[in-house]
């Protein structure tokens, strides 16, 4: 083989191993960590750098030992609805405040009475909020649906708008209106099913007719 593929692999599974350790979810760190290293593995075999090869041999078998307690392990959802002027939710927002401005530039929280707000808990942690204020009948507009890092797996939206979908339909909701944000949310807003509304300049979802999930 050409050394210069030698040298391609190298590279690719250095740069594999970087993008890894910039991952907020454990579970896509744990996945690109462990190609890497196979990569780093395949690389120290064929360039005859035993101790690479079977350093990062080792990091495969690690990774993939915690990849299959990730998705063998039953994690516990629920939603625990508060007051918009709660003391704990002010505290929250307040804390996350700078990685909030990173999906919703510009979003700033003021209590009303008249907001839907709530946190959803995944293993008893506070790892998503979402607030929302009903300004037409059936339609609940969101100001805030946000998750902190290390739980940004899609797990928590997929909870929220398919498994609880009688939590909306039990306040009379029918569809979820979002702003756009940044494109990375706007990302996260197409994977849960929102559509864009180029007209109206923000994203809808239809909640389905069925009863919350335990």
């Amino acid at each position: 083989m050409n050394p210069f593929v030698y040298e391609l692999i190298g590279y690719a599974a250095s740069i594999l191993i970087a993008i890894s350790l910039m991952m907020s979810s454990i579970l896509r760190l744990r996945v690109i960590n462990l190609v890497g290293a196979l990569l780093f593995t395949i690389y120290g075999v064929t360039i005859r750098a035993y101790p690479v090869a079977v350093v990062n041999f080792v990091i495969v078998l690690i990774d993939l030992y915690y990849l299959i307690d990730i998705l063998r392990s039953k994690e516990y959802f629920t939603l625990l609805e508060v007051t918009p002027d709660s003391d704990y939710l002010l505290a929250f927002l307040k804390f996350h405040e700078a990685d909030i401005q990173r999906f919703l530039p510009g979003f700033h929280y003021e209590p009303s009475p008249d907001q839907v707000a709530f946190f959803v808990l995944r293993n008893m942690v506070p790892a998503g909020v979402f607030i929302g204020r009903q300004e037409a009948p059936g339609r609940l507009v969101a100001a805030l649906d946000y998750v902190i890092p290390g739980y940004r797996d899609f797990r928590i939206g997929h909870y929220v708008f398919r498994q609880q979908a009688g939590f909306f339909r039990a306040r009379g909701i029918h569809s979820v209106c979002s702003p756009p944000g940044t494109p990375k949310h706007q990302a996260y807003l197409r994977r849960m099913g929102f559509v864009e509304r180029p007209d109206q300049g923000d994203y809808v979802l239809d909640i389905p007719p069925q009863t919350a999930t335990p």
